[in-house]
């Protein structure tokens, strides 16, 4: 174990200028008092590691030093061909620079490790876009990954709004980071001398043109911002998003088979709150007697909970707002009345059924 943590400590000095004893503690998950040891041990075993003192120190490997761990387990070998993601791939216009990476790797690895591409292929496949959905590649995705591999700014054309409140705008943008969600390409951005990042979906840019070097005051490429971590804002942002689209809320009585499929008609963060809620009922009032429970579920309209909730036919009964109630009362009776009747050409179908 420590001697994996030993080589992981010298691969991430070779691959950075320095670290502090903090950052190596938090990419190794030891405390800054095991750095030392292993610092320690490393240089006791001829292994240049020199720690600079002060507030600005760290770590660092002196004199250009690298290592010749070259090895790979085959484990190793066959999570690195994992770790791409194909039709991302090709989608940003990377394919041939990915085949070419593939094809050195492989030929570094030892001949019991070639075959590591092929048998993680046959094993595991992503395949991100959702279900019922035409994925379809935003056609300026290469233009706006060239400037996120570069740092370059670039002014872009971004259509806001939806219907007829959808306008044009044009943004001048420094791209830190592409994402990938459910078959939806997003850019992760902040506008030039502002502190917040933005999120805007590429499919909705018209035009993306780098920003050349013709004035001095914007220069063509930006300085990163070092603490910036894309997965990290990522989920925050996705996060909030989240919330603030469960603007309204709704009573409902769900049956224990409505309980059972709700993560299946609602949204996430909606289904995580009724989780919560159904603990609840279950730990003060054992729920109706019957076996049905009543929860309050957020939602983002009464249009979109109406949609949701239809999928549980008669598992489950809105309780408020009433508006809602008497949506799903009217929506009751015309489905009563459409069933009275046979079916259409059915010739032996059932018949009516009576009223009560």
């Amino acid at each position: 174990m420590r001697a994996a943590r030993l080589i992981k400590m010298v691969l991430l000095l070779q691959s950075r200028p320095s670290m502090t004893a903090a950052e190596l503690a938090r990419e190794l998950e030891v405390s800054e008092r095991t750095v030392t040891r292993d610092a320690q041990a490393l240089s006791e075993a001829g292994v240049p590691v020199y720690a600079d003192r002060g507030r600005a120190g760290g770590y660092r490997l002196v004199g250009g030093y690298r290592t010749r761990l070259t090895g790979l387990a085959r484990g190793e070998a066959e999570a690195l061909f994992l770790s791409g993601v194909p039709g991302a791939l090709r989608e940003m216009g990377l394919e041939d620079a990915a085949s070419a990476a593939r094809l050195k790797v492989s030929a570094a690895l030892l001949p019991s490790l070639r075959d590591a591409s092929q048998t993680a292929a046959q094993r595991f496949h992503l395949d991100a876009p959702g279900w019922f959905r035409e994925p379809v590649t935003p056609e300026l995705l290469p233009a706006v990954a060239d400037a996120v591999w570069d740092d370059r700014r670039v002014t872009a054309r971004y259509l806001r709004g939806a219907g007829e409140h959808r306008r044009e705008v044009v943004r001048e943008l420094e791209p830190y980071g592409l994402v990938l969600k459910a078959g939806v390409w997003y850019l992760c951005a902040r506008v030039p001398g502002h502190e917040t990042f933005r999120v805007y979906r590429v499919d909705r840019f018209t035009a993306v043109e780098p920003v050349g070097p013709v004035d001095p005051a914007r220069p063509a490429r930006f300085e990163r911002d070092r603490e910036f971590e894309l997965p990290a804002f990522w989920e925050e942002r996705a996060e909030q998003f989240a919330r603030s689209i469960l603007r309204t809320q709704v009573v409902v009585r769900l049956s224990p088979e409505g309980v059972r499929v709700l993560p299946h008609s609602v949204e996430a963060s909606a289904a995580a709150a009724a989780r919560e809620a159904l603990a609840e009922a279950a730990g003060e009032r054992g729920g109706d007697g019957d076996g049905w429970v009543t929860v309050t579920l957020p939602v983002e309209s009464e249009e979109v909970a109406h949609t949701q909730l239809t999928a549980l036919g008669p598992e489950v009964e809105v309780l408020a707002p009433a508006s809602l109630r008497e949506r799903f009362a009217a929506q009751a009776v015309r489905l009563a009345r459409l069933y009275e009747r046979g079916a259409p050409d059915a010739g032996t179908g059932p018949g009516p059924v009576p009223r009560p």
